[in-house]
């Protein structure tokens, strides 16, 4: 399973609620509709931390790469960038192959 790791932030004048609530309502739902994305997820980065802007980073584990960039091509996913880069930008990006099975509770 490949990991792909992005650093966002907003755009200035964008409301963290308005992002936020846009990642709830329409990316997380989305996702099904994304065959290779196994688990995703944004979490907002702690107040405090670096100060400047609010920004996010999004953790998305996919079945391959290969098999993500085919999602990247599909119809739902130009929707979801076309509604994000009117938010937001992805400033960083990191991806990579877990180690092992890795742990997670069930």
């Amino acid at each position: 399973m490949a990991v792909i790791v992005h650093r966002i932030r907003l755009h200035d004048g964008v409301a963290p609620e308005r992002f936020e609530s846009w990642v709830r309502d329409v990316d997380y739902a989305t996702c099904p509709e994304l065959p290779a994305v196994r688990a995703f997820g944004v979490q907002r980065r702690a107040f405090g931390e670096g100060g400047g802007a609010v920004e996010y980073f999004e953790i998305i584990e996919v079945t391959s790469a290969a098999e993500f960039e085919r999602d990247v091509r599909s119809e739902p996913f130009r929707r979801l960038v076309a509604d994000f880069e009117k938010m937001a930008a992805v400033v960083d990006e990191w991806s990579g192959e877990r180690v092992g099975a890795g742990y997670r509770a069930e």
